[in-house]
């Protein structure tokens, strides 16, 4: 299989973390790879990728233009040119933009093209009315869309009428996760617990509710800390808030980390208070680590991940009632915190492990019309 997998840039993030799971193991397995930052500037690739993945820049392909029209025009005719070439048997895309932007630019062809929506597009804010109207006009044309979660299904075909497929894929879990060892969730040498969250300080993350929460009930729980990494344009109101509640000794945010995974294992506990998620990996990293997690019930994501709270204390999403009394029950009761660890780490290394994600996404390219030869002629098992 021949395949031309298009993102915005390589930069950290979700999708792109998901991008570089997938193009690693699809090379890996004999399948051919040309990965394509669509960016009109360079940048860096956060994410380590297999020698066989051919990372092209498209920017390296892109004519000067005098303007933003002139070089939106140059960027369609290079990735045009760029299909063309490699004569790929599937086009992958992610992320609204990109996706827009591919189905223009292969407009006429009969490559299969799969768009790909990484947030929960009934909810999210991130499209302004013209992407959403070309959304609107473009996404008819793909042969299959993708969404990350069952919630999304509904809403999202009212939105964009005249969608052929609209399918349902999750983000796998990394391989090097499933092969980290669980959370200790012991104490540190100073008898302290840590509850943690992970995210960027941004309106949607609802931190501050989070820390209102977790000020409640310190008094109540006073071995247990909060911890919330992540950077953004909050951070001085957060700090405000953590100031006010005479709590800098015990509520801390340190910032970005290069790595997550450690600093979640070293947690006793994780909550993620969103207004609104497509798929929250750190959710199921946590859950995967074997962390006990409280999550809004939010659009969308946890829910499904949770398998309707069973595996996670799922809590109606914004109640700030439910959040103080669902983080007290979580901090105050080791038994529990115990169970759901073990659940969530059963489950998600069962349904999210990189083979079950892979054996979706082959149905997806029989759907999408990629030829069935093409998807065993160069395969070689995992």
């Amino acid at each position: 299989m021949k395949i031309v997998f298009l993102v915005s840039s390589m930069n950290a993030g979700g999708a792109e973390r998901v991008a570089a799971t997938l193009a690693n193991a699809w090379v890996q397995r004999g399948d051919s790879v040309t990965l394509v930052a669509t960016f009109p500037h360079k940048g860096v690739c956060f994410y380590p990728l297999s020698e066989h993945v051919d990372f092209v820049w498209l920017a390296d392909r892109m004519q000067a233009a005098p303007n933003r029209v002139l070089a939106g025009v140059n960027k369609l005719r290079a990735l045009r040119r760029l299909v063309d070439e490699v004569q790929p048997d599937l086009v992958v895309s992610f992320l609204t933009n990109v996706n827009v932007m591919a189905l223009l630019a292969l407009w006429g062809t009969k490559v299969p093209v799969i768009v790909c929506e990484r947030t929960n597009p009934a909810v999210s804010a991130s499209c302004g009315p013209v992407l959403k109207l070309m959304r609107r006009l473009t996404y008819p044309r793909a042969s299959v869309v993708t969404v990350q979660a069952p919630a999304s299904v509904a809403a999202f075909k009212k939105m964009v009428p005249g969608i052929r497929r609209l399918e349902v894929i999750p983000n796998p879990l990394p391989p090097a996760l499933l092969e980290a060892p669980l959370a200790v969730r012991v104490p540190d040498k100073n008898g302290r617990r840590t509850i943690m969250a992970m995210g960027r300080l941004v309106p949607d993350k609802q931190f501050d509710l989070l820390i209102r929460a977790f000020t409640a009930l310190a008094s109540q729980h006073p071995e247990w800390d909060l911890t919330i990494w992540g950077e953004g344009p909050l951070r001085s109101m957060l700090e405000q808030q953590v100031h006010a509640a005479g709590l800098e000794a015990r509520i801390a945010l340190p910032g970005r980390t290069e790595t997550p995974w450690s600093e979640l294992a070293g947690a006793n506990a994780f909550a993620l208070t969103s207004a609104v998620e497509g798929f929250p990996n750190v959710l199921l990293e946590a859950m995967a680590l074997g962390l006990p997690c409280i999550a809004f019930d939010c659009p969308s994501g946890p829910r499904d991940m949770t398998r309707d709270g069973a595996d996670a204390l799922l809590i109606p999403a914004g109640d700030e009632t439910a959040l103080s009394a669902g983080l007290g029950r979580l901090l105050g009761d080791a038994d529990l915190r115990s169970d759901l660890a073990q659940r969530a780490a059963k489950s998600t290394r069962e349904r999210y492990a990189l083979p079950v994600v892979l054996a979706g996404w082959d149905a997806l390219m029989v759907k999408a019309g990629a030829h069935p030869d093409a998807l065993v002629q160069t395969r070689s098992p995992l």
